[in-house]
């Protein structure tokens, strides 16, 4: 009944925009599995406003497209740039790349640090609320000072009344052991990262040379969105490396209980997840177009290939097509493997296993049994309703963690380099709500009951959502201060634009910005004829004298020049300021917003005082 009840309030798609029925949910599945389906809806909800918040940022620069002094300036630019590639790729006019400017505005204005700012302050509140959320529900299950530790001597003793608990055990040897391991399977993810790096390289260059004019033209932009490709790939196959080193860790740890295991495997496991998801976009975010080097002095692999370069309009755009590809992949695909393989297996299933009908008197009901059997067996509803969950797929005890993984995955993608893209919490929100009715469907129709478990928090993930919120908070300050052009777009603004010092009505402060961004080399320069061929280097059938790339040099020697150090100081300031004020929000909220709320402190005094006076009669 509890089942049949389920499927009709919860586990259908046309109750995605219903209420979660929690306690239902409890009573059938057990709190463990009622704690995730409650986190994953408050997750959800909380959504709502991160969502409405990055659309409005979003079209805020959807507002300025075409009006944008920037966008202005490199749409009429007639500044010659110097060549992408080192064969194929010519000198080009800046005005060639009118929409890539366009298009990183959107992800790149003003909005975008108080975005990363809201963001940063929304995830310390949501996890704030969650805890006054479970709070209330814990206490109204009877399961606020639930112990761990008491279950599990509980179930030994029911088990066995003269049993002796597993006593605390821990080996330094193992532990070094376990840490070296840990080591080694970082270096090699962040190994697979260069790797993918170095296949961006050479794909940009094949592209480059290749006979496919579109694709010449745009080899940069290709490459970064195969690299995205490749990397979502890289994910799926380093998920199941992962949980198999993780599981091996934790057989070398030899654990106490099950509970511990599953804590340690949870740590792992997400730290493991979490270097596969986001080494690549450290890469993108802070590292590309700030080591190629420059033209003359290239920064080459093997000698052979050199690195990426940023747009003149800046590399955030590059972190939000590997941010956008990835989530689209990443969510859609996830998704649809994950209700298509038990959905599949069940039909298959039942097409391979003829089976009876009859119908039961007692109940009334219509029951099966198999084909193959000569007897009909007895009427028992209760006999009937564990066959038909044996008959389904099955599940093991990491099911839930599975489950878990995958949101707080989300998580940290929905909050961490969120700057450069508002959109991703707006994604997130779509995607959990057909998460929920798929994880429920899922649940109670294709796969084996879970056997149901008490708990009065989601354990570990808590402490990992924490952290996530931290990282969050250094990640996107960094992103504004290193990866987007705020910092030397107000450098500018105030220190050398049109409005210093002088009148300037009439006259945007950000003219001639663009300009001012860019350095010029002279196509004399004996390196510069090392790295180009003269074909190169010849414009509409004319011969170039100089050409200019993105960067703050001095155009005699080539050093950086007072500017570019100005603006390095500027940015590593704003990112201790950024840091400092959100982390001080994070303290504030969560000293304002108390853990638990009032009714239930008063509630659990009440008990206390209750149970006292029974024991003191």
């Amino acid at each position: 009944e509890e089942q049949r009840e389920l499927k009709q309030k919860w586990a259908r798609w046309t109750a995605c925009l219903t209420w979660q029925p929690i306690t239902e949910v409890r009573n059938y599945f057990g709190e463990k599995v009622a704690l995730y389906f409650l986190w994953l809806g408050w997750y959800t909800f909380t959504l709502i406003p991160a969502a409405i918040v990055g659309i409005v940022v979003f079209l805020y620069g959807l507002a300025f497209f075409d009006s944008n002094p920037l966008i202005k300036e490199v749409c009429e630019a007639d500044i010659i740039m110097c060549p992408l590639c080192d064969k194929k790729c010519g000198v080009w006019n800046l005005s060639e790349t009118c929409t890539y400017a366009k298009v990183t505005h959107l992800f790149d204005n003003e909005g975008t640090v108080f975005f990363a700012m809201f963001m940063a302050v929304w995830a310390t509140v949501f996890l704030e609320l969650w805890k006054r959320h479970r709070a209330s529900y814990v206490c109204a299950w009877k399961v606020f000072n639930w112990c761990e530790n008491e279950e599990e001597l509980i179930l030994e003793l029911v088990n066995n009344p003269n049993c002796k608990p597993t006593p605390y055990s821990h080996s330094y040897l193992r532990s070094t052991l376990v840490l070296v391991l840990v080591t080694l399977m970082l270096v090699l993810i962040i190994g697979l990262a260069i790797g993918l790096v170095v296949f961006r390289v050479v794909a940009t260059v094949v592209l480059s040379e290749g006979q496919w004019e579109l694709l010449s033209e745009h080899a940069s932009t290709v490459a970064v969105m195969l690299g995205a490709v490749m990397h979502y790939l890289t994910m799926t196959i380093m998920t199941k490396v992962n949980r198999r080193v993780a599981l091996y860790l934790c057989s070398l740890e030899k654990t106490r209980s099950f509970a511990a295991t599953e804590k340690s495997f949870t740590v792992k496991m997400f730290t493991f997840q979490f270097f596969t998801l986001f080494s690549s976009l450290i890469y993108v975010a802070f590292f590309l177009g700030r080591i190629n080097g420059r033209p003359g002095g290239y920064v080459r692999i093997t000698g052979k290939w050199r690195l990426e370069e940023c747009h003149p309009s800046g590399c955030i755009t590059d972190l939000f097509i590997q941010m956008a590809i990835i989530m689209v992949l990443k969510q859609t695909l996830n998704n649809v493997f994950e209700f298509s393989a038990p959905w599949l297996s069940t039909w298959l299933k039942k097409k391979r296993k003829p089976r009876k009908k009859r119908s039961c008197s007692p109940c009334g009901r219509s029951t099966e049994w198999d084909a193959c059997d000569d007897h009909e067996p007895p009427c028992d509803p209760e006999l009937d309703t564990w066959l038909t969950n044996y008959n389904l797929n099955e599940v093991n005890a990491f099911s839930l963690f599975e489950e878990f993984l995958e949101m707080v995955m989300q998580f940290s993608f929905t909050t961490i380099f969120v700057a450069a893209f508002p959109l991703a919490p707006l994604l997130a929100l779509i995607n959990n709500v057909l998460e929920i009715r798929l994880d429920a469907i899922k649940m109670v129709s294709l796969e084996r009951r879970l056997v149901p478990k008490k708990t009065n928090n989601i354990g570990v993930w808590i402490n990992v959502l924490e952290w996530i919120g931290v990282l969050a908070v250094i990640a996107n300050g960094l992103v504004i201060g290193i990866t987007s052009d705020f910092i030397p777009r107000m450098v500018y603004r105030y220190r050398y634009g049109p409005c210093v010092g002088r009148d300037a009505t009439g006259l945007d402060c950000m003219t001639g910005y663009i300009n001012n961004s860019l350095s010029t080399v002279r196509v004399s320069d004996e390196n510069i004829r090392r790295d180009f061929q003269p074909n190169q280097l010849v414009f509409k059938d004319i011969n170039v004298t100089h050409c200019s790339y993105r960067d703050y040099r001095n155009n005699e020697d080539y050093s950086y020049t007072s500017q570019f150090w100005l603006i390095l100081a500027v940015r590593f300031a704003f990112v201790i300021l950024f840091e400092h004020v959100i982390v001080i929000c994070k303290f504030i909220v969560a000293w304002f917003v108390p853990d638990i709320p009032q009714v239930v402190k008063n509630d659990r005094l009440q008990d206390k005082l209750h149970r006292l006076q029974k024991e003191l009669r």
